[in-house]
């Protein structure tokens, strides 16, 4: 069922990452070319599962970030451009909401899981047509465990002004996250009033899936952008009373608007 309310949530893409819009930087304008760093900043909605496992989804806000160019004294351009070849490197991180019992039936028993923030990079290789990274951030607050992803894109130009990409996604978590969202203890388990049996998952993959990811250039600075995914919950997760109790595919659909803006910091 979809419950389309707001509710605060942050996902930063630069260059690729997991939690929002892709936001890659389109072909660079020779004015821009000439800047020391090139950032678009945006901002859009996605629809997405209420929690990891959740049968219920919302909205929830975000802000698309991606850099075209970026300027390190003594190194130079590290990042020039969406067409570029070789390797990058970029900053990742997510929040997660704060998950109650009161959110669904399904977690009758269970603790509240505050507010997470997580911190990560990220890197990988692309040419013109494709990509392949890893990610890994931290996790703070609410949970204090290492996640990732690993995934590959083919990249497609279907007009001048579009850039498609489309490949599979697969996301890892260490034994702490997995704990505190798909773990049941015993005290849980009997407050739950027999819905939820006492369940320690062990760390791994989570979750595997695709991802789509289109964007249109109305000019030099406004792209529009459209992302889709898929995800099915797997091993440990996929067991998860939680996850019985709930949905193991995990769809999304999200879209958002980014203005370009060129500048000098070193002289």
């Amino acid at each position: 069922m979809f419950k389309l309310l707001s509710r605060a949530a942050l996902a930063l893409s630069a260059i690729v990452t997991s939690g929002a819009v892709q936001a890659e930087s389109g072909q660079i304008s020779a004015e821009d070319a000439n800047r020391q760093f090139v950032v678009d900043l945006g901002v859009g909605a996605i629809v997405q599962p209420r929690y990891e496992a959740a049968d219920s989804y919302l909205i929830y806000p975000f802000p698309i970030v991606s850099v075209g160019r970026f300027y390190l004294p003594g190194l130079g351009q590290v990042v020039d451009g969406r067409r570029r070849n070789g390797i990058f490197f970029f900053p990742s991180f997510n929040f997660i909401g704060e998950r109650k019992a009161s959110d669904s039936s399904d977690l009758t028993g269970t603790d509240t899981v505050d507010w997470a923030l997580e911190l990560g990079l990220g890197g990988g290789f692309r040419t013109q047509h494709f990509r392949a990274f890893a990610e890994v951030r931290q996790g703070f607050n609410g949970h204090t465990g290492q996640v990732g992803q690993l995934g590959v894109d083919g990249i497609f130009y279907p007009g001048e002004k579009w850039e498609v990409s489309l490949g599979p996604r697969a996301a890892f978590a260490s034994s702490d996250y997995m704990d505190t969202y798909f773990g049941v203890s015993a005290r849980e388990a009997a407050a739950s009033g027999g819905r939820l049996s006492a369940y320690s998952p062990s760390a791994g993959f989570k979750s595997l899936g695709l991802a789509a990811i289109a964007s249109y250039d109305f000019n030099d600075d406004i792209r529009f952008h459209v992302k889709g995914g898929y995800d099915r919950l797997i091993g440990d997760a996929a067991n998860s009373p939680i996850a019985e109790g709930g949905s193991k595919d995990q769809f999304s659909f999200g879209v958002g608007v980014s203005y370009r803006f060129a500048f000098d910091i070193f002289d």
